[in-house]
C-alpha cells in the first residue's frame, strides 16, 4: 500500500501519515524513495493499537 492508500484506509490526511509514521510505528518499508506497507502488516499494527 502507498501512503495515499494507508491514509484512506485509516481515514486520516496523507500529511498525518507522513508526519507520524515513525512515532506511531506504522510498518512502512522504503522501496526506492517511496514508503510502502503490506496490508496484513497494517492490520496487525491496527490490532495492536487497541492494546495501548
Amino acid at each position: 500500500m502507498t501512503v495515499d492508500d494507508v491514509a484512506v484506509y485509516l481515514d486520516v490526511p496523507k500529511s498525518w501519515v507522513y508526519n507520524n509514521h515513525k512515532r506511531e510505528g506504522i510498518p512502512f518499508k522504503k522501496v526506492g524513495q517511496q514508503l510502502r506497507c503490506r496490508p496484513n502488516d497494517l492490520d496487525r499494527w491496527l490490532d495492536a493499537q487497541g492494546a495501548r
